[in-house]
């Protein structure tokens, strides 16, 4: 055999190699053909997969965010019970018509009448004590010996939550947190999500009378709302001593919901805006519908053992009642309730 001459065993080797390499490249390009949509362009498909890209890790960042804080507040504070919640309720109990047919204006006159008469006085209210200025809605605590928030501000021993939208005034917040309390404020608006600012922790988040759908929630990075007693859950928390609730015409689903899962049993104090120039979100029905659904509803705090101490009218706000200039009414008033038990007061204040 001459030298360089290609024998037949060997072109049959290299023809298979060839044939070999041949269909990986075909493997490899069908792949990468399947892998990208032909209807995309290569700039198109880059941005698409950057953007996803992004995405994922904005999550990653803001869950690592969520953990470290749980790490750091949540597990370093002293264990409580899971909050122990009762049965849940289909419906509140509603009251009877406030005259023998129904009537806005009879309607009308029995619930402002309601919410403008305090049940029990209060001599030392926190707004009293701080004199604060700029702020028309007027919030305001009891701080009598009788019930427990004074002792629990000097042992330091009390917790505060405070929801609202858009907050600019966090006056009694930052009072109550100056006084010993631990305080807790949730606003959907903040950039953080959670973050302290002195004597607070401000929260990214708010309440609702629902849970998210966990549907929804996977395709979104957090969910930003959730049912009181979820978060009192995720907190790691049993009581609060002061809820304060400015929702801006949620606060009716929102009471509801604290209602109806027993939720109450574990808040000392219930300070909330409500509002009254139309139904509120989610309340159906006629006027009188409405309002005796109003009435109803705070007969029901009433029943958990809250009473009214302290009811200011928003001299802020149009003198509106579901649409119309009724009884001079108020579209928003503040309002203040104060659950008491024996339990509650401490062996020197019952001397008192």
């Amino acid at each position: 055999m001459s030298r360089g001459r290609l024998t037949p065993g060997l072109l049959l080797r290299l023809g298979i190699l060839f044939m070999f390499v041949c269909l990986c490249i075909y493997v490899y390009l069908e792949a990468g053909w399947k892998a990208s949509p032909p209807s995309l362009d290569s700039g198109t498909q880059y941005a698409q997969n950057w953007g996803q890209l992004r995405i994922k890790l904005a999550s990653a960042e803001e869950e690592e965010e969520e953990e470290s804080w749980k790490s750091s507040y949540i597990h370093t504070q002293d264990s409580e019970p899971t909050l122990h919640k009762k049965a849940p309720r289909w419906h509140i109990d509603l009251q009877p018509w406030a005259g023998p047919t129904p009537s806005l204006e009879d309607e009308a006159q029995r619930f402002l009448s309601y919410i403008t008469t305090p049940q029990v006085s209060c001599a030392s209210l926190s707004s009293k004590r701080t004199a604060w200025k700029g702020s028309s809605k007027g919030w305001a605590v009891c701080l009598d010996p009788k019930y427990s928030l004074i002792q629990k501000t000097k042992s330091k021993s009390c917790r505060v939550y405070s929801f609202g939208l858009g907050v600019t005034d966090w006056s009694l917040e930052r009072f109550l947190g100056r006084s010993g309390c631990q305080v807790h404020c949730f606003d959907p608006s903040l950039k953080q999500l959670h973050q302290q600012d002195a004597e607070m922790w401000l929260h990214r988040l708010s309440v609702d009378w629902r849970d998210p759908n966990p549907a929804a929630v996977a395709q979104h990075q957090h969910a930003n709302s959730k049912k009181l007693a979820t978060i009192l859950n995720d907190f790691g928390h049993r009581e609060v001593d002061v809820l304060k609730v400015d929702m801006e015409s949620a606060e009716w689903k929102i009471l509801e919901n604290l209602v109806l899962e027993g939720v109450l049993d574990s808040v000392g104090q219930l300070v909330l805006e409500i509002h009254l120039h139309w139904a509120g979100f989610e309340v159906g029905g006629d006027d009188p519908s409405v309002v005796r659904y109003w009435f109803s509803l705070l007969k029901e705090l009433e029943d958990a053992g809250f009473n009214l101490f302290y009811a200011q009218r928003n001299p802020s706000k149009p003198p509106l009642f579901l649409h119309k200039n009724l009884l001079n009414a108020s579209s928003a008033y503040t309002l203040g309730w104060v659950k008491w038990k024996p339990s509650m007061v401490p062996d020197e204040a019952k001397t008192e």
